[in-house]
């Protein structure tokens, strides 16, 4: 069986016009595979080359396989059907060391054809560090690295405005674009650049905001052999993921036609929005999304389940998320309904994706600042709107709270969160179990941590009194009565 290589397979290459910091599953799965469809599709015409931001020689190059590689695209179709497209990525072109090829990557910025730089270098990655010197060949920090390449194509070109780039993070933090540029005036003021550089930085350039959604499992390694049979070929770098996905970026309207998204057929399913400002879509996906998956664990996995899947063949537990979701969490947000409802239902069926597992106990981790973040918001909007805190957010709060009892049927099972609350609630649970505490008592203490939650959430009416209800219901009576009772559904 033949490698996936350009020398043993006939496929098309596109001119260098993009520069990726990160050679990961999620930018191959996610931008990588968008841009080669643009380029199937479009005239958009742009070949990727990759750069290796970090010292390490794990996993191989790409150039092993002379950037070709296998996207595998698994889950349930619109019509709620399972659906698997495999397709040969070919829009990289090589991938090049940041820390070993770094005068070659600096030759790159000297292209007049390059006209993006993509980056996924970890939440980590957009930091500044001031030991970072200009002299650094390549300094820590990816912001150092890309400065130095726009500072020699800023000294290549003469300082031409129209030989800047449209820089697109997508690493997960909010407004990366804002949040990337700010730190590359840091790195002027620090390494002492020139006005006219600064000013061609932030007037030249284009730093896009973005919000990414895929999950990308990676590399299939249970089902590698029966794929490449399928396949015809061996590929080391096979990446799978999802169906569904989202791309929105915060940019002038005109970078539509830089893409050429102008030119997408209209039955195209690459879903990339260009908008004004990505704050509320931000908020769907961290309501809807993140925090669907927040307010089901608790309850499902101590309602016996391990797993999403499992959770969403389960009547009882779709119908707790969909209350929540719909009920709860979409009337509070911004977005128009339709939007909204549409992106709940591919909410449902992403859970229902029969091709990935997700455990339960996995997703738990940093549950505390995850039910913060994501469903505090929705919960204190709709008690202030409604007079009365939500029923299925609040009950979830109370399964978050016995959740961290760390006992499922008579057995431990590990938690993952930061030491002081893991140490809180052991020492509170065991007063409990002992007699010493009230479990409204330890609501109220946790309700109370204004450090944690910003406020004291005992003085919005009635939440102590239901979260610890609810809680006393779980421990008493077990997950499944105690939501059949918040539900209104208990005939016992």
């Amino acid at each position: 069986m033949q490698q996936l290589h350009r020398d043993n397979f006939k496929l098309p290459s596109y001119p260098t016009r993009i520069l990726q910091f990160g050679e990961g599953n999620f930018l191959r799965a996610f931008v990588d595979w968008q841009f080669d469809i643009l380029n199937e599709l479009t005239d958009f015409n742009a070949g990727i080359s990759v750069i290796r931001p970090i010292d390490s020689d794990f996993p191989p190059s790409m150039n092993t396989q002379s950037g070709l590689y296998t996207t595998l695209i698994r889950g349930l179709d619109d019509e709620g059907k399972p659906r698997a497209e495999e397709r040969i990525i070919t829009s990289i072109n090589n991938e090049l060391s940041a820390y070993k090829e770094f005068g070659s990557i600096l030759e790159l910025a000297k292209n007049p054809d390059v006209r993006f730089v993509v980056s996924n270098t970890t939440e980590a990655g957009i930091t500044f560090n001031e030991d970072d010197k200009i002299t650094d060949m390549p300094p820590s920090s990816f912001p150092a690295k890309l400065i130095l390449m726009l500072l020699e194509r800023f000294e290549a070109f003469d300082g031409v405005m129209d030989k800047g780039l449209v820089i697109i993070p997508c690493e997960l933090i909010d407004y990366n674009g804002e949040e990337l540029k700010q730190i590359l005036n840091r790195y002027v003021d620090l390494w002492g650049l020139s006005p006219s550089f600064r000013v061609w930085l932030n007037n030249a350039n284009t730093f896009c905001s973005t919000l990414v959604d895929r999950i990308v499992p990676g590399y299939p390694k249970d089902e590698i052999k029966e794929l490449e049979q399928a396949f015809g070929y061996k590929d080391n770098f096979v990446v799978n993921a999802e169906w569904f996905y989202s791309f929105v970026i915060q940019a002038p309207k005109w970078l539509e036609k830089e893409l050429c998204l102008d030119q997408l057929p209209v039955d195209s399913r690459l879903n990339i929005k260009i908008v004004d400002d990505i704050k509320p879509y931000k908020e769907r996906k961290v309501a809807i999304l993140n925090g669907a998956h927040t307010a089901l664990v608790p309850v499902a996995f101590q309602a016996g389940l391990d797993t999403v899947g499992e959770s969403m063949d389960d009547e009882q537990m779709v119908k707790f998320m969909r209350n929540a979701m719909f009920d709860e969490i979409i009337p509070n947000l911004s977005l128009p309904e339709h939007e909204l409802i549409e992106f709940a239902e591919d909410v449902e069926s992403r859970f229902k994706n029969p091709y990935i597992r997700h455990l339960l106990l996995s997703i738990s981790l940093n549950g505390m600042t995850k039910f913060k973040t994501r469903i505090l918001p929705q919960l204190i909007t709709y008690s202030k709107k409604n007079k009365v805190p939500p029923t299925y957010l609040t009950f979830s709060l109370a399964a978050l709270i016995t959740f961290y009892r760390g006992e499922r049927a008579n057995e431990k099972y590990p938690l993952n969160d930061d030491v002081k609350f893991i140490s809180f609630y052991s020492s509170a649970w065991d007063e409990v179990q002992n007699g010493k505490m009230s479990i409204f008592d330890l609501v109220s203490s946790v309700l109370a941590d204004t450090d944690h939650w910003g406020q004291d959430l005992n003085t919005f009416p009635d939440l102590t009194r239901m979260v610890s209800g609810f809680a006393t219901d779980i421990v008493c009576e077990g997950m499944r009565v105690a939501l059949q009772k918040a539900s209104g559904e208990f005939c016992g």
